[in-house]
């Protein structure tokens, strides 16, 4: 495979993002070199994220006032979703 290094650094890092985004405007035929390089960017990408740039999970309640905050959605819109306006306080 052409030019596949390690990431170690954030310019490494950069470097493969360049060299993996022509592949989603044009996705390589399964089983050719093409995608091969594809799979073996992508992992080697994850790693790297996973461990340098981790994201946590989102709590329900975290995950539930995004959705809201993102959809224009009130506490009152919540409130009757769940029953009453103290449950949707509690949340």
């Amino acid at each position: 495979m052409e030019n596949i290094r390690p990431i170690r650094t954030e310019a490494d890092y950069d470097w493969a993002l360049a060299e993996i985004a022509p592949y989603f405007d044009s996705v390589p035929e399964p089983g050719s070199p093409e995608a091969d390089r594809f799979d073996v960017l992508a992992d080697l990408i994850a790693a790297y994220e996973a461990k340098h740039h981790a994201i946590e999970p989102l709590s329900p309640i975290e995950l539930i006032a995004g959705f809201m905050e993102e959809s224009g959605f009130q506490q009152s819109d919540f409130a009757r979703v769940v029953g009453s306006a103290s449950r949707a306080s509690d949340s």
